[in-house]
């Protein structure tokens, strides 16, 4: 296996990106840009500061992620979700370096009856989305490119995710509200960070790989193991996406399949075991 020798992580200040950071600062020369240090939507700075670096690989952990803002602010989410995506694809043709982009379930509008697999056709149910998925097209014309789609992403820095807060409440002794109708397939980001580190290095056929733990639960499931895992009694209180009045339509099915990942020689730990690993890092 060949590990990149100098790499860039876009929007490094990130819950995914800080762990990115952090995995790929062990093997390599990385160097960690914030979105005050590089807006990715500024095509000539971008493709100045990677002629500057030339990079073995780029890896674009910068999004815009406000879901239901999108719906009111579509310039905001394509410029970081898609114009930016170009810049950094063109930026890293020209270097020849190998870019990493992170995709959403969010393409997929929620239907289906058994996990996503890459093959299965998209279609977004709103702004976000759709922007999400301009970005990996456009990340899929560089000559070399992966794109990994993750969901529900936990642990890193900030902890400010819906499992965070789910852990949060459940130590606190506060109700937690958790969906009974959305099918996830969680992410750890420190599972996240470990599988594009072995992309990286065991190079298998560029592309979309759903880059997810294994196993599928609804976010009611994810809170009762939660509570479980911290040895807390817990109320939680189930609830339908129909009963809140969201700007955005979220898909209810958001099950990925990394069965592919697997098949390339990643094969990724079940979110239980994960959540388990992150209880027990953050609550020692």
């Amino acid at each position: 296996m060949n590990h990149p020798n100098r790499v860039v992580i876009t929007g490094a200040a990130g819950q995914l990106g800080s762990a990115i950071a952090a995995r790929f600062s062990e093997t390599c020369e990385v160097f960690s840009l914030t979105r005050a240090e590089l807006d990715i939507a500024d095509e000539r700075a971008v493709m100045e500061r990677m002629k500057t670096i030339a990079p073995d690989a780029v890896i674009n952990c910068a999004a815009y992620n406000a879901v239901d803002l999108a719906e009111d602010v579509p310039a905001d989410a394509i410029a970081g979700n898609a114009v930016g995506v170009r810049a950094l694809t063109r930026a890293a043709a020209e270097t020849g370096a190998t870019l990493v982009h992170y995709g959403t379930d969010f393409i997929f509008d929620g239907a289906s009856d058994r996990p996503y697999t890459e093959d299965d056709p998209p279609h977004p149910l709103g702004v976000y989305g759709l922007s999400k998925l301009l970005g990996e097209w456009m990340a899929l014309d560089a000559p070399s490119s992966y794109v990994l789609r993750v969901e529900s992403l936990f642990g890193g820095h900030p902890a400010k995710s819906s499992i965070d807060k789910i852990l949060v409440n459940i130590e606190n002794g506060e109700p937690v509200r958790a969906f009974e109708d959305r099918t996830v397939t969680p992410s750890y980001v420190a599972d996240v960070a470990a599988a594009t580190e072995a992309i990286l290095a065991k190079r298998p056929a560029p592309g979309v790989y759903h880059c997810v733990n294994s196993g599928v639960t609804t976010w009611v499931g994810v809170a009762e193991t939660a509570a479980r895992l911290l040895n807390c009694k817990a109320t939680i209180l189930p609830t339908r996406s129909d009963a809140h009045n969201l700007r955005a339509r979220r898909p209810r099915n958001c099950a990925l399949s990394n069965q592919k990942l697997a098949s390339a020689g990643i094969p990724m730990p079940t979110w239980q075991e994960a959540l388990e690993r992150y209880v027990r890092l953050s609550r020692d």
